[in-house]
């Protein structure tokens, strides 16, 4: 890679390769590094991917799902250029080196928070409504935050330094809440994926998006090399060869992870699929009303997602492929991996390896470039069949993992211990007595907070808005502002047993002073 393109380019040029030790020659791949290093990405092993497995050792985390995805990612990026025509065509769109494609993988959960993204709604609720942060949080933009702002790995202590391509590749919703870029994707008639508003809170902005206000100067340079190429709106082919990977990794890895601990049974999988299949005609005559009405007996689920998948992504539903979809996850995943169940054996063992291997093949085979995209789709996508597949092994853990009421139970206790800690920060922060005694890391990134926000409201005051749309004006909201975010910032940054250990001493609960787990 040319140390001119522009696509290298870093903040800090003078010292964007040799600010620390970099072994790695390729621009990308010192992206790479530095995100390995970063602390940030060493926590992402003690984040719940979807719920806790007790330290046994046999779910995914944060970072051994990050670590898969950035396997595909890889794979995907290398079956692209590894086609004249594909490669030509990426080429034209901004360019897919499997370099920036993995480093992006490897730092695309950096920001989210403990306990998954039960962790994420309840940290959005709170910023918005306790702190009034118009831009709330978002799992993504908190990504974007720390490679650009608040790690400290970087040459000049400020991020990580990165090559406008890795970071712009981290930004699987290239847009922020409400503010960037104009016009915003939430006024398209078909908004991408993830830009529309969510229903429940008309006027709150994008659903998901990748940057909050006080990193839009970093998303503006990482989008520039690509002005003209893409629509603004649009991921870029790195972006989207991440975001590719992370749907197979998810569809797949999370099915094999309850299967292996027994919570994935095969009496209602098969009851659901097979129910669907014997009636799919039957179930589709059913009106809107009556479907919901018995939305509880096998095959009512599927088919309301099959009526969603209409409504949303016309551009690639076909009845027809979701049946052979539908068919071919009852014979691989119903009738293959989950009719014997896990016993720990090492056939088990075995056939779980099979299922995942076999799956990852088929999918990443399945991948191709887009020219012009519709708006729900990126520029790397997968194919028809493919894709059917895809969102069949979503809604089988969707369904079966995800709405348990066993572990919605789990999920209420952990926001509850999200918000008690946050109000207990809050407080601790607005105690003038303690003001120096305040842990050294939410002293810095409230100082850090405010020095943005108060640049904000000189810089460019109609960004500063609160979460009901008024303007921000004066020292004491600037403030406000900044502490709500250093706040959020701070719990953020845990593990999930740091934020456990970080309330019991709060609350009084810790016998001791201090904790391995937990430093200040």
């Amino acid at each position: 890679m040319d140390d001119t393109d522009p696509r290298a380019a870093r903040r800090d040029p003078e010292n964007g390769a040799g600010g620390f030790t970099d072994l790695a020659t390729s621009p990308f791949r010192v992206d790479r590094d530095r995100i390995t290093a970063s602390p940030f990405f060493a926590r992402l092993g003690g984040v719940t991917q979807v719920v806790s497995a007790g330290g046994a050792g046999l779910l995914h985390n944060r970072l051994t799902h990050s670590l898969k995805v950035a396997q595909v990612a890889r794979g995907i990026a290398e079956r692209i250029t590894g086609s004249s025509e594909s490669a030509e065509l990426a080429a034209k769109l901004g360019g897919c080196d499997p370099d920036a494609c993995e480093a992006a993988a490897l730092a695309h959960d950096l920001g989210h928070p403990p306990f998954g993204h039960l962790g994420e709604q309840t940290l959005d609720r709170i910023a918005r409504h306790r702190f009034g942060l118009a831009d709330g949080f978002e799992g993504n933009a908190q990504t974007f935050r720390i490679l650009t702002t608040t790690d400290v790995r970087g040459p000049s202590a400020i991020g990580l330094d990165l090559t406008t391509a890795v970071r712009a590749a981290v930004l699987k919703y290239p847009w922020a809440r409400l503010h960037y870029p104009r016009p915003h994707p939430t006024a398209m008639p078909q908004p991408p994926r993830g830009a529309a508003e969510p229903d429940d809170a008309p006027g709150t902005g994008a659903s998901k998006f990748s940057a909050y206000v006080t990193e839009l100067d970093d998303f503006e340079q990482a989008r520039a090399p690509f002005a003209g190429r893409i629509e603004p709106w649009q991921q870029t082919v790195e972006a989207s060869v991440m975001d590719t990977a992370d749907d197979i990794a998810y569809a797949i890895h999370d099915l094999q992870d309850f299967h292996r601990i027994g919570v994935l049974q095969h009496a209602p999988v098969a009851a659901e699929l097979g129910e669907w299949l014997a009636h799919a005609v039957d179930l589709a005559s059913l009106d809107d009303a009556r479907l919901n009405a018995e939305i509880r007996r096998p095959g009512r689920s599927l088919e309301r997602m099959r009526r969603r998948m209409h409504l949303k992504d016309s551009w690639i539903v076909d009845d027809d492929a979701f049946a052979a979809a539908v068919a071919r996850v009852q014979r691989e995943l119903v009738d293959g991996l989950l009719a014997d169940g896990f016993d720990g054996s090492t056939e088990a063992e075995q056939a779980t390896a099979a299922f995942s291997s076999n799956w990852m093949v088929r999918l990443v085979d399945g991948v191709f470039v887009l020219s012009s995209p519709p708006t729900r789709s990126g520029h790397v996508s997968l194919r028809p069949a493919q894709w059917h597949e895809v969102q069949v092994l979503k809604f089988v853990h969707r369904r079966f993992v995800l709405l348990r009421p066993d572990l919605a139970l789990h999920q209420r206790g952990q926001a509850s211990l999200v918000t008690t800690l946050v109000d207990a920060l809050d407080a601790w922060l607005l105690d003038r007595d303690e003001a120096s005694r305040l842990p050294r890391r939410l002293h810095d990134l409230m100082e850090l907070a405010h020095g943005e926000y108060s640049a904000l409201a000189r810089t460019a005051p109609e960004l500063l808005v609160g979460a009901t749309g008024e303007r921000v004006e004066g020292a004491d909201a600037v403030r406000g502002l900044a502490r709500g975010r250093a706040v959020v910032d701070f719990v953020a940054s845990l593990t999930d047993k740091q934020a456990v250990t970080l309330l019991e001493a709060l609350s009084g609960r810790s016998s001791q002073p201090w904790s391995d787990s937990f430093v200040l």
